[in-house]
């Protein structure tokens, strides 16, 4: 910290960038500068004063701060970063006065005090320097109970240079659809009610600086880490500042209380475009925040059965299914819903976690025993969360459900109120009884319906409940699915250690999907399945060289019956597992970056590896382009003055419409990196629904 005359100011900064903060006097610290980093020796006296700004007529006298929490006392004329109730109801408008700073060199907290309403405000922002990610984090404290019914994270203000923002929407099946709105006066909202992420909601935004794309200029990012519900709000002032607020969603916390907490705010500064902000999110989460149960064994190949069989469970059936996953090259079989209590279809059990004695007479031990003989671990499905109104746990609790007893069910069930002792002891006991039981590696995770009502306490005891069990067995892996990708978000994979991205297996769903989740996640963690040859959600038929590489593309698995598969298909389903066994040992630690596709039917990724030496590039093509000929393709993040020797890997796929010559097509190309971005490869004509395969090494 620096102090001069009546100026506070902070600065954390790593390399490349450099965070400042400054407050007058006792006032609450505003963020006046976010961005590359500023030379050494930085007057800070005239920075603070070059960020000063005038007074016009209309205005008030002084221009109210836009601080870490803008205060309504001050004539804000924006959101505030709290709304406050006492135990009366009556609003409380606090007045925060600094107390103290504690500093680090890559750390800062900040305390502040509002003695009139016995309330004290704590913000904490870290830097990290691996990845260029800065954590922020609000708290508040009270000597009296009082009703939150907003805290904000600490408050960033929004770039001025920028036209628009880019913020995420979805469905089921549908899930990490973009939404591209300008910046005007007034607010853009995201306020989710659901109690989870949701594919309706993922907690992330993106606002690129004018002239950024994939690949160049620059652009911010935040992600909320927080698996309820959560409050997005971005919002141009009438003078024309901006501010970004992150908090739990609105009202969500429903008991008053003397201490509370926003979740991490994660946020980042990019001077190499959007992607510059995916490479510091995919690798903070992969390298600060998983924890995987084995760092260093290598992702395997999943199978799961649920397409396959769904809940027709047959010791038969699925012995032969998981011969022939194995052959296949799967590592890890997973048994998915169907194997307790009297479950037949969707409308029954769940809460009743003992095996179902009609459909495994002897237990789960002879299957076991197979897979395991087949050389594959094996995991099992749980949605512990949710219970059906035909159980017998919902016959012998039924207050145990969190909402009204006349509620709308979804997918025929209800939740749980796992805020009560009772009921995190229950499923603990249940949970642990199956893990113990058995020898179990991998726990799918589900969680297939929205809260009937906006409860932040159930999430923060769905946290509490992972923390036992990961303490309780440390060696197994946790998914986090629920109906696909309705809960991923970096609070939940601080403790799972994969997510099943979306519930649809149709690879052009996957590509696009999988195109704008690697914004935020890794390879690691992001489940991809090989698919049924007609898609179960989408009902499209598709080539089996496009199913393989797009789930190649993630940490790869199979979702169909193998029986289906004719001689020529399991030959390419073999192959393209085969090479994603050999490159794993690199692709799990590569960073994805979009390309800037000149066509848009084609959806593309670059794959880096970490020291720069090789990557692989996927070219999907989605649909017929307009032109005749592939445009070329352009790539990013090589060594312009490095020569590649680049090879299409899978140019024995290219069609007898395809008559010409192109290079790739016959032999390998060594060019520069600098044509490889600028002017870009030419690839084969293909038809559409087709993908092409790009291997470069650095020479």
């Amino acid at each position: 910290m620096s102090t001069i005359t009546s100026i506070r100011c902070w600065t954390l900064q790593d390399q490349r960038q450099s965070l400042i903060l400054a407050a007058h006097g006792t006032d609450l610290a505003e963020i006046i500068y976010w961005g590359p980093r500023l030379p050494d020796g930085t007057d800070l006296e005239m920075l603070v004063a070059a960020a000063r700004m005038d007074v016009t007529g209309g205005m008030l006298d002084a221009v109210p701060p836009l601080s870490i929490c803008p205060e309504a006392r001050r004539s804000f004329p924006g959101q505030p970063g709290l709304s406050l109730t006492d135990s009366t109801g009556n609003a409380l408008l606090p007045r925060f006065a600094f107390d103290r700073a504690e500093e680090g060199d890559l750390s800062l907290i900040l305390h502040y005090h509002d003695a009139d309403n016995g309330l004290h405000y704590q913000a904490m922002f870290e830097l990290t320097p691996t990845t260029g990610m800065i954590r922020a984090q609000a708290s508040l404290a009270s000597e009296q109970p009082i009703s939150v019914n907003w805290l904000s994270a600490p408050v960033f203000p929004g770039p001025q240079n920028s036209h628009e923002m880019i913020d995420f929407h979805g469905r089921w099946i549908g899930e990490f659809q973009t939404s591209r709105t300008p910046w005007s006066a007034g607010a853009r909202l995201r306020d989710n009610p659901t109690g989870r992420t949701g594919h309706e909601y993922f907690p992330g935004l993106i606002v690129p600086c004018t002239g950024a794309t994939n690949s160049q200029g620059s652009a911010y990012a935040f992600h909320y880490g927080w698996s309820g519900g959560h409050k997005m709000l971005a919002e141009e002032l009438p003078d024309g500042r901006r501010q970004i607020q992150w908090g739990h969603a609105t009202g969500s916390r429903r008991a008053p209380g003397i201490k509370f907490e926003t979740a991490p705010l994660y946020a980042v500064f990019s001077d190499q475009g959007i992607n510059g902000c995916a490479v510091a999110f995919q690798r903070h989460l992969r390298d600060e925040i998983l924890q995987p149960p084995a760092p260093t064994r290598p992702r395997p190949v999943h199978y799961n059965c649920w397409e396959a069989v769904y809940f027709d469970h047959d010791h038969a059936t699925l012995c032969d299914i998981a011969s022939r996953a194995a052959a296949l090259g799967a590592e890890r079989f997973v048994l998915d819903d169907g194997w307790f209590g009297k479950r037949d279809d969707d409308t029954s059990s769940l809460g009743d976690w003992t095996i179902d004695a009609r459909k495994y007479p002897d237990g789960l031990m002879p299957l076991i025993n197979h897979i395991h003989a087949e050389g594959m671990t094996f995991g099992i499905w749980f949605e512990p969360e949710m219970i059906n109104p035909d159980s017998d746990l919902f016959h012998a609790h039924p207050d145990w459900v969190l909402g009204d007893p006349d509620q709308v069910l979804g997918r025929q069930q209800m939740v749980l109120n796992i805020a009560r002792p009772e009921v995190q002891a229950y499923l603990y006991e249940r949970i642990s009884a199956v893990l113990c039981d058995h020898p179990i590696d991998y726990v799918k995770w589900d969680h297939n319906r929205v809260l009937p009502e906006p409860d932040s306490a159930q999430a923060e005891a769905i946290y509490a409940l992972f923390d036992r069990l990961r303490a309780g067995f440390p060696l197994v892996e946790f998914e986090s699915c629920s109906s696909g990708g309705g809960r991923i978000d970096f609070g939940i994979l601080s403790r799972t250690h994969r997510v099943w991205l979306s519930d649809s297996n149709d690879p052009l769903e996957r590509l696009r999907i999988q195109h704008e989740a690697a914004l935020f996640l890794p390879m690691v963690v992001t489940g991809s399945h090989v698919g049924p040859r007609q898609c179960h959600t989408s009902g499209r038929l598709t080539d089996i060289r496009l199913r393989a590489w797009a789930a190649a593309q993630r940490h790869m698995g199979f979702e169909m019956d193998p029986r289906e598969l004719s001689v020529d298909e399991a030959e390419v389903l073999r192959d393209v597992t085969n090479w994603w066994k050999d490159n794993r040992h690199w692709t799990e630690r590569a960073d994805i970056l979009r390309l800037d596709s000149d066509d848009p039917a084609v959806i593309a990724e670059l794959q880096r590896a970490e020291d720069g030496s090789r990557f692989v590039a996927f070219a999907g093509l989605s649909e017929a382009s307009a032109q005749i000929l592939p445009r070329p393709l352009r790539f990013t993040g090589l060594d312009a003055d490095a020569t590649y020797d680049i090879r299409l890997l899978n140019r024995d796929d290219a069609p007898g419409l395809s008559r010409g010559s192109p290079l790739l097509k016959t032999e390998n190309a060594r060019l520069s990196g600098q044509y490889l971005m600028h002017q870009g490869i030419t690839l084969p004509w293909t038809f559409p629904q087709s993908i092409w395969v790009i291997e470069g090494t650095r020479l």
